[in-house]
């Protein structure tokens, strides 16, 4: 069940979006000279919550949106969005959920408990990780030490500001797109950069 705090994020999430639009949470950065990656996307792995580990080698040929999600957030309720996302473009990419605890203590609950709750409040069955840390410090979880260093990624030196801050790879694995927390995963901003060929 979720919580009484989580039921209010729920109800006061477009107001959330709407007054974070055009701060710093609403920013988008674009690969603009579609750099490659010097250190490949497809080297990379991660952890399932299950404990399986995901080889990104299979991801090979689809988009990839790779977001720092959290249970108790003002922008929880993108897992739903997500979701959404994840199934109208179920031929061309695939999301990756990454739960973390590092802004504000709203990620508390351990991996089973967070698959459950993503799982009953938003029909969650896009791959969700082990929980880790994601901003830039000793534990980085490597995938986002590989989004957040232009060393390894080709440009990209902004590691996530908040939770679901969004990472866009393209089907031949170079990373594309930053967008904030305050990008809706529904957004034509988000939108249109699945639906455009690889360039």
């Amino acid at each position: 069940m979720p919580s009484f705090r989580q039921k209010l994020m729920k109800f006061l999430y477009p107001l959330i979006m709407r007054l974070s639009k055009s701060s710093s949470k609403g920013k988008v950065l674009k690969n603009e000279n579609q750099a490659a990656a010097p250190v490949p996307f497809y080297d990379l792995a991660s952890q399932l919550n299950s404990g399986k580990q995901l080889k990104f080698e299979e991801l090979r040929g689809k988009k990839v949106l790779l977001v720092n999600t959290a249970s108790n957030c003002g922008f929880t309720n993108q897992y739903e969005e997500l979701q959404q996302l994840s199934e109208q473009f179920a031929d061309q990419l695939v999301v990756l959920g990454f739960p973390a605890n590092d802004f504000a203590e709203q990620e508390k609950d351990d991996d089973k408990t967070i698959e459950q709750f993503c799982q009953v409040n938003f029909g969650v069955s896009f791959p969700l990780m082990k929980k880790s840390v994601v901003v830039k410090q000793g534990e980085q979880n490597p995938v986002y030490k590989w989004l957040s260093n232009a060393r390894q990624n080709g440009w990209n030196e902004q590691a996530p500001d908040w939770n679901f801050s969004k990472y866009l790879i393209s089907e031949d694995g170079r990373l594309t797109h930053y967008f904030g927390p305050a990008v809706s995963p529904l957004s034509e901003t988000v939108t249109s950069t699945i639906k455009a060929p690889q360039a």
